[in-house]
């Protein structure tokens, strides 16, 4: 187990939702943090004596590595825009696991759960095979394909964090983000896609930030995959009454995007093309199962009222 001494340094790539909210986590936790990002800055961060901010691009490998200097463990949470990921993010990760090999430090990497590819709604778990049939599931193979030998070949010890689709604070770019949640604060129509009453799994951002950090801390993690708690599974239909209630808007106003608008949005969007291919997990049930964390850690996922609670009270001081 990583010592608790104040001595340690944990270094997060990435100053998105994720690497914010772990941030956030280990200050809880007394521990001392660097936050690396290409900015060296980012807005709603966590502030104080005990958060270091560098800015680096973590596709310079020299520039990684001198971020990671003297860390206890490394957090990889970047995430390329969805029409970048062939060229920006196995490089990246390989930099990152190179900075974390030269700082003897474990790595910790947000996964999701492209890699499964279609499921037939059969609830995922940590040992289904890696049978994803689009461009952004084949990459995230193989770049987990990648930590995994850096384990096995003794360069790095790794622990992965996989995860449903987001909801919560600081979470903006999700099925369940700025295309909904202020929406339904405004009592307007909440944009969404696929089957909206087929059981979909979401997962919490700060239930996120303690599970990787559980997961940098306890050696039984290392070299296993492990997918965070979420509160519940529920439909998406329910998933937006529990935020409009939280809202305190009344039954949702809801407007499913067809896949012919999607396709022809694509032709100018880049983002928007990309995520055509994904919609998949949006159009059969998208279960996450839990359980190997839960019964090797304990369950620290927030119920799902109390989850739309803080994500409409974020979205709601964001927008005052």
């Amino acid at each position: 187990m990583v010592s608790t001494d104040r001595d340690e340094l944990h270094v997060i790539f990435g100053a998105g939702p994720v690497g914010l909210t772990v941030a956030e986590e280990l200050r809880a936790r007394g521990k001392r943090v660097r936050l690396v990002n290409r900015s060296g800055r980012s807005a709603g961060a966590p502030d104080g004596a005990d958060v270091e901010w560098v800015s680096a691009d973590a596709m310079d490998p020299a520039l990684a590595i001198s971020a990671a200097d003297g860390a206890t463990v490394v957090y990889f949470a970047l995430n390329p825009e969805y029409h970048q990921w062939r060229q920006l993010f196995p490089p990246m990760q390989a930099n990152v696991l190179e900075a974390a090999k030269r700082a003897g430090a474990r790595l910790v990497a947000m996964e999701n759960v492209y890699m499964y590819g279609p499921t037939g709604g059969v609830p995922m778990t940590e040992s289904l095979p890696q049978s994803a049939t689009t461009k952004k599931g084949r990459i995230r193979a193989a770049m987990h394909d990648d930590l995994m030998a850096a384990h096995a070949r003794g360069d790095v010890a790794v622990a992965v964090a996989r995860a449903a689709d987001f909801v919560g604070p600081r979470v903006t770019s999700s099925a369940l983000g700025d295309r909904v949640v202020p929406a339904l604060l405004a009592g307007k129509k909440a944009q969404v896609v696929g089957n909206i009453d087929l059981p979909h799994t979401y997962t919490y951002m700060p239930d996120v930030g303690r599970a990787l950090v559980t997961l940098g801390e306890r050696d039984e993690a290392l070299g296993e995959v492990w997918h965070v708690p979420s509160g519940g599974t529920v439909t998406t239909r329910e998933y937006l009454r529990l935020l409009a209630s939280a809202a305190g808007t009344g039954e949702p106003k809801i407007q499913v995007a067809p896949k012919l608008l999607l396709r022809a949005l694509g032709l100018t969007n880049p983002q928007v093309r990309e995520l055509i291919e994904m919609l998949h997990e949006f159009e059969e049930p998208f279960i996450l199962d839990h359980s190997k964390y839960v019964a090797a850690f304990g369950d620290p996922s927030t119920p799902l009222e109390a989850a739309a609670t803080a994500t409409v009270e974020w979205y709601r001081a964001r927008a005052s």
